[in-house]
């Protein structure tokens, strides 16, 4: 398991007329949202996102949820909510559909659009889409589900209300409550208080701000930083944000108009999810404003602006090509302006100082969040999350989308309004309703499933350990060549080292000791290869960590000859 809970056990057959919700990612960690909801032997699944992996996992491309514990009845998905296009909520869906590929996929425009061309590149056939919006509901076997307007990073972002026989649940997905937004869409609180009065019987909130007090600025108080960061530029202005936020490249094309500068993408996605937007209409492109990357170069350099992936320092991002000055046609030079919209997401700050470091060296002046105001988060604060629980009045409240300190900061505020049963669950930790109740009923194997190239799932956590101390510790090979007659050594310890030690003559001193080692084992009738080749490591490790206090990566032979 992701978060390991050895007081749990399996969870016992779910009560008749009861609802169990199994979270199967994004609970304890912020990416691979996956939940699944159970109902008179039917299944519901809400998002299905992946996790970006970190530098404890080399040569991970994406980290998946968990869905092992139903893949034996994926059969009896009745549907796939997605409630928003952003990549840790829709990400993995490929994968599933790999499995599965006839399951009902449900969600706005703006997200199936979004989800259909992340299909087109896996090959995968189009299945059942029922676009759906604000106030539309719909029922897939025991769930009737009701979908209701939330603000976000992103447009055409849905709540869920799902209504069973078990009781009523509101899930927010992620969410803001920004009242003045720039397309005018805020979250629909008089839909909330109205299912409220119905009685909603679990309520799960996105926990990602719950430590932030107060509430989370306006994305209009961030149009005045960009204009002045355009009035600001004598040269090219590069702006890097996330490949799906519309509104701030909505910003972005505002001001360049404004300021007659004409603007080209950087980046697949970028080029993809904008393209997008703008067919459905969600992005306004003013007229003679948008020209090719290519083309780009031949204006003069005052009115050139580039919009890039890479705002998380992603090492294969535009932006990080651009700082690194290896991009194919985008070469960075003094007095150049970057303009990183975006927060940073946590684990991320190295790469991204380290492209604003890259960039600054080549003398271009870096604006970000550290200095200015450029971006503001797409999930609610304290204050906010205190308006839901005060107009919802939910009986029972499970946080979501988070890490731990995040859902218990969000159960602390559940409990100031008034809500006595907030359950703190994590992925994998199974949460019943009953009668009304929520409470804990076990727990289901959910670790961390790993794309890694083309496969899925085989790469374990002992792969990347090993993957960890061949980068940091070394390598330390050693041949031992054994007289199967004498029962000596008669050739070697041969040591070989890469990452570890430049000179040979180091290991001068261990070899001696291998050799009476061996010569030991064989004194007592030990003349397994296996055992010997653990004799071996044995010596060289412990002298490895007392001499150098390295732990590299020993691969022993022993030859016997």
């Amino acid at each position: 398991m992701s978060h390991p809970h050895p007081e749990l056990s399996a969870p016992v057959d779910l009560p008749e007329g009861g609802l169990r919700v199994i979270p199967l990612g994004g609970l304890g960690e912020v990416g691979r949202n996956m939940t699944a909801f159970e109902h008179a032997g039917r299944l519901l699944i809400v998002d299905c996102g992946v996790l970006f992996p970190e530098d404890h996992h080399p040569g991970v491309d994406l980290i998946l949820p968990d869905w092992s514990s139903i893949r034996d009845r994926l059969d009896t998905v009745e549907a796939l909510v997605l409630t928003h296009g952003h990549e840790d909520h829709i990400g993995a869906t490929p994968y599933l559909l790999r499995e599965r590929g006839d399951i009902p996929l449900v969600g706005s425009k703006l997200t199936l659009a979004l989800l259909g061309s992340k299909l087109r590149e896996h090959r995968l056939r189009e299945t059942v889409h029922h676009e759906v919006s604000e106030g539309d509901r719909i029922s897939f076997g025991p769930f009737d589900l009701e979908f209701v307007a939330v603000n976000h990073s992103i447009p055409d972002a849905l709540a869920v209300a799902i209504r069973t026989s078990a009781g009523m649940v509101l899930h927010t997905g992620d969410f803001k409550m920004d009242q003045l937004p720039l397309d005018g869409r805020i979250t629909d609180l008089r839909a909330f208080g109205r299912l409220g009065e119905e009685g909603v019987d679990l309520f799960l909130t996105d926990s990602t701000n719950a430590e932030t007090p107060g509430f989370t600025p306006l994305e209009k108080s961030i149009t005045p930083v960009i204009d002045q960061v355009f009035r600001d530029s004598d040269r090219r202005i590069i702006v890097a944000c996330f490949a799906s936020h519309v509104h701030r490249v909505q910003q972005v094309l505002d001001a360049a108009y404004a300021h007659e500068r004409q603007v080209a993408y950087v980046g697949r996605s970028m080029v993809r999810n904008m393209g997008i937007a703008r067919d459905l209409g969600y992005l306004r492109v003013p007229p003679g404003v948008l020209v090719d990357a290519k083309d780009l170069a031949d204006l003069p350099v005052d009115r050139q602006v580039l919009i890039s992936t890479g705002s998380q320092g992603e090492p294969m991002s535009a932006l990080s090509r651009i700082a690194q000055r290896n991009h194919n046609f985008v070469h960075i030079e003094e007095g150049d302006t970057v303009l990183l919209a975006s927060s940073l997401i946590p684990g991320n700050e190295n790469a991204v100082y380290r492209v604003i470091n890259g960039l600054a060296r080549w003398g271009a002046r870096v604006v970000h969040k550290g200095n200015a105001l450029v971006h503001v988060s797409g999930h609610a604060s304290a204050g906010e999350l205190l308006y839901c629980y005060n107009v919802v009045r939910p009986r029972n409240v499970l946080p979501v989308h988070g890490e731990i300190r995040h859902m218990l900061a969000n159960g602390n505020l559940a409990r100031a309004t008034g809500v006595e049963n907030v359950v703190i669950a994590e992925d994998g930790v199974v949460v019943d309703l009953v009668d009304g109740i929520a409470s804990i009923a076990g727990k289901v194997d959910c670790g961390y499933v790993f794309v890694d190239g083309s496969s899925v799932g085989d790469i374990t956590e002992s792969d990347l350990k090993d993957r960890r101390i061949l980068g940091e510790e070394g390598f330390i090979s050693v041949i031992v060549v054994v007289d199967s007659v004498s029962g000596k050594v008669s050739a070697g310890p041969e040591i070989h080292a890469r990452g570890f030690a430049e000179d040979d003559s180091t290991f001068d001193d261990v070899k001696q000791p291998i050799i009476d080692a061996l010569d030991a084992q064989i004194a007592e009738g030990n003349t397994d290869s296996y055992q010997l080749q653990q004799t071996v490591r044995r010596v060289v490790g412990r002298w490895v960590s007392n001499t150098h206090r390295r732990r590299p990566m020993i691969i022993p032979v022993v030859i016997e000859a």
